[in-house]
């Protein structure tokens, strides 16, 4: 299966470690959910589903501090399944009566050359490899959208584009760390109780290899 690439930046990022149960706290670099979110924004089908193989950090990794306002509640999800039911609800949320002010370590100044290909679920109905392909390259080269790609949180939107010459590439940051269990992706095999799964990663001179979900690296 071809894999296709793209690059992204923004200016700022949170791709946040679920260990953190209340201050937000970025990983060091994207994390494979983060990065096949941006796929999914430019490119989504029920009949197939993305797999990063490979994130590139072209850009140094800095940290900045931000106090932001958050909502500390949400709105339940009976009370929106019985609006649905109904046709009317109650289902405003007072901002000014739930509002909370929380600190956040993240990242800032960032760029990434991501890899990834997709894997195709149902061949019915002429789902063919060649097609999704040239529809995916297709609305990359135009900028097109789903939904704005986001690093991380939603707030913080990223720019995308399809890969520059390779004479005008960035290389990848000459770093290498130890980055620890990092979030691969969640587990939706059942949908009501999805399941995080996680990897040890090691970035080597700026790229992070990333394991098949279902390879033994990968664990829940």
């Amino acid at each position: 299966m071809k894999t296709h690439s793209l690059e992204v930046s923004g200016d700022f990022a949170c791709f946040t470690r679920p260990e953190m149960k209340v201050e937000r706290v970025s990983y060091d670099v994207i994390t494979p959910s983060a990065a096949r979110a941006i796929f999914d924004a430019i490119l989504w089908k029920p009949a197939i589903r993305w797999h990063i193989e490979r994130i590139e950090v072209l850009r140094p990794i800095r940290w900045i501090n931000l106090r932001r306002n958050e909502v500390g509640g949400v709105i339940p999800m009976g009370s929106v399944k019985t609006a649905m039911k109904r046709g009317s609800g109650q289902l405003a949320l007072q901002v000014e009566d739930d509002r909370q002010q929380r600190a956040g370590l993240f990242l800032r100044d960032v760029a990434y050359r991501l890899h990834a290909r997709f894997e195709i679920l149902d061949h019915g109905d002429g789902n063919a490899a060649v097609k999704f392909s040239e529809m995916f390259e297709r609305r990359l080269r135009k900028g097109q959208c789903f939904n704005q790609p986001y690093l991380g949180c939603r707030e913080f939107s990223a720019d995308f584009r399809p890969l520059p010459p390779e004479t005008e590439r960035i290389p990848p940051i000459g770093e290498s760390r130890d980055l620890g269990w990092v979030l691969h992706d969640l587990d939706y095999g059942n949908p009501d109780d999805p399941v995080p799964r996680f990897f040890q990663a090691r970035m080597e001179n700026g790229v992070i290899e990333v394991p098949a979900w279902d390879s033994e690296e990968v664990r829940g």
